[in-house]
């Protein structure tokens, strides 16, 4: 008689594995865990959970497996093994570290003990990293004293030649008096004729102008714009070197100072727009828009064809791309100052433009 093999394939119910999780029959016991089955009519099975052997149906059927002593001799572990509740841990010993696995990463020794060469090699290198530390640092303290002493030659010369070049300042160079300095004719020994200012008085707020004017001017190229050759920031009384503008300031015209023979009307309108120009840059147009905070006919120069020269920056204001105005304290010429900066202490651009228009 023949026989016919047959494979049998069962599940507990129809329920699927979420369903079964919730129903009063569950049958899966303790430390088990349920999967729908694959027949395809519904269903689950239990199996005990990794760690566990025994029956997944019967009340605490699942039995933790003791993998220590399944595997005697330490063949899980490199030290001591030691037991959990489906699982096992490896102990190492006192200063080692690691799982202590022989799968894993094992008991790794103590650096001193595992590469004894260690701190040789960590003090050489040490030494040697200060060593190039120190040279590096006396290399650039000779260079630093060099180019100090190298700059202060140059300074002494400098400071020295425009003292000749206004004869020690004598009254007869004077081309005006500015409200933080005097501004002398000078001429340099390549025969450029200059204008040179010079601090009136010795004072931290006169040096702080003299600075700032040397930062906004660097920072400015217009033809309406007075120019800066130089400075001597480093002397006792500072110094600053402009292009010299001949025929003088507004002011003087203005009043009949240096008669006004030429200041005709075409000439006015030509002045005024070459003021409305440097302004309109000086807001929008330069790389960080600057407010003059000083704008009358005492600081706007004429040259020899009429061209408007704005100067004396001193006062001056950087005012940041994301802001409209600055609060600052309420500096410049009393009679031409914006009433409400006056009163508010904040400054932007009309205040410049209210100080233009009153003239």
């Amino acid at each position: 008689m023949a026989s016919v093999p047959i494979v049998l394939d069962w599940a507990i119910g129809s329920h699927t594995y979420m369903q079964a999780l919730k129903s009063e029959d569950y049958a899966c016991s303790e430390n088990s865990h349920c999967i729908d089955s694959d027949t395809g009519l519904g269903g689950y099975r239990c199996s005990c959970n990794p760690g566990y052997q025994g029956s997944p149906y019967l009340n605490q059927g699942c039995q933790d497996v003791d993998e220590c002593a399944d595997h005697p001799n330490n063949s899980l572990c490199e030290n001591i093994c030691i037991n959990t509740p489906g699982s096992f841990n490896c102990s190492c010993p006192h200063g080692y570290t690691g799982d202590g696995r022989k799968d894993g990463r094992g008991c790794i020794a103590p650096y001193h003990d595992q590469f004894p060469w260690i701190k040789v090699s960590a003090g050489t290198g040490v030494g040697l990293v200060t060593l190039v530390v120190l040279i590096t640092l006396l290399y650039f303290c000779i260079k630093k004293r060099k180019l100090i002493q190298v700059r202060e030659k140059f300074f002494q010369q400098n400071a020295e030649e425009l003292k000749k070049a206004t004869n020690n300042y004598v009254n007869d160079k004077i081309l005006g008096h500015g409200g933080n300095g005097i501004v002398y004719r000078g001429v340099l020994r390549d025969t450029r004729i200059v204008a040179i200012k010079k601090s009136r008085i010795v004072d931290e707020s006169q040096i702080e102008q003299f600075i700032n004017e040397v930062v906004i001017l660097t920072q400015i190229s217009h033809r309406n714009v007075v120019k800066l050759f130089g400075c001597c920031l480093e002397d006792e009384v500072p110094l600053l070197v402009y292009e010299y503008v001949s025929e003088g300031n507004l002011y003087e015209h203005i009043h009949n100072q240096r008669g006004a023979g030429w200041l005709t009307w075409q000439n006015r309108l030509r002045i005024a727009a070459g003021i409305a120009t440097t302004l309109a840059y000086l807001h929008s147009f330069a790389s960080m828009p600057i407010i003059h905070r000083d704008i009358k006919s005492a600081n706007i120069l004429l040259d020899s064809v009429y061209t408007a020269k704005v100067a004396d920056f001193g006062v001056s204001k950087l005012i940041p791309l994301d802001q409209t105005h600055v609060a600052t304290l309420v500096l410049g010429t009393s009679g031409y100052l914006d009433p409400k900066y006056s009163r508010t202490s904040q400054l932007t651009k009309k205040s410049d433009v209210y100080s233009l228009a009153l003239e």
